[in-house]
């Protein structure tokens, strides 16, 4: 409860000798807990929660959302208009707009932007670090990597004045517009990338080592300033005084990191904080008898067990099968996941357009899962089981919950499990993306946007580290899949992958969980959004 004694500390700097609030519109000093670090923060070498969630307060992309809904809306750009052949973008950007360094931003920025990201080397193209760009625009200028070397769909950014931009594709992306919401994408000052070196990042895939920019100086044009980062405590940030748009009531946001669902709890109740995410399942009902708000996002996410095929015991699909078989899902919902989940049974959420009812769904069955296990001659089988430490997430607010729940399935059947825990940041993210070294695992998906490939093109799309398989098959049917240019015709060729990939059964889809934030009586108007696009400039205090 140290990080809950610090929030309070804070807390008490920013009211009046008197014990009243230091302005006359009310407190201004906002307090979140987060359940980890962010990895970076610099968002285009970002892809977890936790980084998205500081990233959103201080930069701003092109694109934003509709609040509350995950579909696209002009941000920094205005509007924008496609060429009929789908190649050419031309973004008119929002005028007197500066960067938190004064630099303007206009269509040189905009260029300079897209350019840095096109010209990653080495390191810098590494799953763990510029994991957007790669999946979404598929590779770079130049590679060392064969299928990264030159095959991106982006071609070129022009500037014919300050106030327009245009994006040139090499071959169509119909999802290019929606992806551009993504904190990966956002607009960052030029200038400030280039006097704090943001692309001197050291280290390897396995263990980057981020540059001065990426943890002291992260520019961009958002309703709030980096101040400072104490690592594994807190980030602090403060009002932009020089905003474009509304400032708000709040002038500084705390997120303080307490990883312990509990302890944010309590924290909570202690009224350290003004509020947490991932509340865990069991608190909801408790908390607001106590009298907190719980705000619940709509559930846009995938729980999963994945299984690395680089791990020679599970190469084989008849050992997947008989995992998969063994996995009580509707007890594990019912025991560890928030009320209102949904059991899964494809990899996207039913909500998304190519979502599956006739995938296999491998229900549960022991005896089944005990035959197939002797039909590989697999009857004593001991794997490894990697899962994540010290964080919730909004797929997984209870990790090890979950993994006690599912290693008791599959002991069950004969399975000796050897427990890998590991701390979520840095350590687990970059052990799944950025090597082949793991078995089993947990881990999950909150959708960026409301796209089929999102979600199945992430994951299955080309040969990633996490799953450790080569199917040119089902790569080339996600990816034709990607640019059907009939709505009906884009379906149905979804639906065909997701039914490929559960014949396939690289991982065992688990759940849709209900992710649930908790708030003090006071906090007013928090912009839930089943993307997380939350900025909290909008939120209002009470006395």
């Amino acid at each position: 409860m140290a990080l809950s004694a610090c929030a309070a500390s804070e807390r008490d700097e920013n009211e009046g000798e008197d014990g009243g609030d230091s302005t006359s519109s009310g407190r201004d000093t906002f307090i979140f807990a987060a359940s980890a670090d962010p990895a970076s923060l610099d968002p285009a070498f970002a892809n977890d929660g936790e980084s998205f969630r500081v990233a959103r307060q201080i930069f701003e992309g092109l694109v934003g959302t509709e609040p509350g809904t995950a579909d696209p809306a002009p941000l920094l750009a205005e509007s924008w208009e496609v060429s009929e052949d789908g190649l050419e973008y031309a973004f008119d950007l929002k005028q007197d707009v500066t960067f938190h360094d004064g630099t303007p931003f206009d269509g040189e920025a905009v260029c300079a932007n897209f350019e840095r990201w096109n010209n990653f080397t080495g390191v810098l193209q590494s799953e763990s670090l510029s994991y957007y760009w790669q999946k979404v625009n598929g590779g770079f200028a130049s590679s060392d990597v064969e299928s990264l070397d030159g095959t991106g769909k982006y071609e070129s950014c022009t500037a014919p004045d300050e106030h327009t931009a245009v994006i040139t594709l090499a071959s169509p992306l119909p999802e290019f517009i929606s992806a551009l919401s993504l904190p990966s994408f956002s607009m960052q000052s030029p200038a400030a990338l280039e006097e704090y070196g943001a692309d001197d990042v050291g280290g390897d895939s396995a263990a980057p080592v981020l540059p001065e920019y990426a943890t002291e100086h992260p520019t961009g044009t958002g309703p709030f300033v980096f101040d400072s980062w104490t690592r594994g405590q807190e980030v602090v940030l403060a009002g932009n005084p020089d905003y474009w748009g509304e400032q708000g009531q709040v002038q500084r946001i705390i997120f303080t990191v307490i990883d312990d669902p509990t302890a944010r709890r309590q924290a909570l109740q202690a009224g350290d904080i003004d509020g947490y995410d991932l509340v865990g399942p069991a608190d909801v009902v408790a908390l607001e008898e106590e009298g907190f708000q719980i705000v619940d996002r709509e559930p846009f996410n995938i729980l999963y067990l994945g299984m690395n095929q680089a791990d020679p015991e599970l190469e084989d699909l008849t050992v997947r099968q008989a995992i998969a078989h063994a996995v009580n899902k509707e007890a594990l919902v019912a025991q560890t996941l928030p009320e209102g989940t949904e059991v899964a049974t494809n990899f996207v959420p039913p909500s998304v357009a190519g979502w599956s009812g006739d995938v296999e769904t491998y229900e549960y069955d022991p005896e089944r899962a005990r035959e197939l296990l002797a039909e590989a001659g697999k009857s004593d089988l001991t794997i490894d089981f990697n899962y994540p430490t010290n964080v919730s997430r909004p797929y997984m607010p209870t990790p090890e919950q979950v993994f006690q729940s599912i290693s008791a399935d599959l002991e069950e059947v004969g399975i000796t499990v050897n427990a890998v825990p590991e701390p979520w940041a840095p350590d687990y993210l970059d052990r799944m993306q950025g090597t082949p070294d793991h078995g089993l695992h947990l881990l999950g998906w909150t959708g960026d946007y409301n796209d089929t490939y999102n979600f199945i093109g992430v994951f299955f799309g080309a040969e990633s580290n996490e799953w450790g398989f080569d199917d040119p098959e089902l790569f080339q049917m996600i990816g034709d899949a990607r640019y059907q240019t009939s709505v009906d015709d884009q379906t149905a060729a979804y639906e065909a992958a997701n039914e490929a990939i559960l014949e396939r059964l690289p991982g065992v889809p688990l759940a849709h969980p209900v992710p649930s934030l908790a708030f003090s009586p006071s906090v007013q108007g928090y912009p839930a959004s089943p993307v997380q696009d939350e900025v909290y400039n909008v939120i209002t205090l009470d006395d």
